[in-house]
């Protein structure tokens, strides 16, 4: 199998917005693995289907956790598989500036009338799409 040349994006991994936080207390666990699943049936549905795993309920409570620790609640994520290392798990997959589109639509799908499905404080809506935004860019591996 020949090699591959990756690409590196400038920058380096998006920190999260600290006010982010809020975002888990107001939103709480459960809603947060809802809005996941909602969007990995986006996903299911998309031209990058490809990219994730079979069974695509598991794999949306594998990035829940993420998420859950990403918008400040408990390290679910990390206490499962360890250290996030999310460009590093994403290396396998050749993910270009069209898949990063196709997954941020997806995501964007999802977010519409987010306060009313999972209570999604809007007023941090243009701070967490921003990290969305920084955080797919750092996943592109691939020109």
């Amino acid at each position: 199998m020949p090699s591959r040349e990756f690409y590196v994006p400038p920058g380096g991994p998006p920190p999260a917005d600290p006010r982010n936080a809020e975002i888990y207390a107001k939103m709480g666990e459960e809603n947060i693995y809802r809005m996941l699943e909602d969007f990995y049936g986006e996903l299911e549905r998309s031209s990058i289907r490809h990219l994730f795993p079979g069974d695509m309920r598991e794999a949306s409570h594998k990035s829940a956790a993420f998420f859950v620790f990403l918008l400040g609640g408990p390290p679910l994520y990390q206490q499962k598989h360890g250290a996030p290392m999310m460009r590093k798990r994403h290396l396998a997959f050749v993910i270009d500036e069209n898949a990063r589109q196709v997954w941020l639509g997806c995501f964007r799908k999802t977010l519409e009338e987010a306060d009313k499905k999972y209570q999604f404080p809007m007023e941090y809506f243009d701070s967490f799409w921003g990290f969305l935004d920084r955080f797919s860019l750092w996943m592109v591996n691939s020109k």
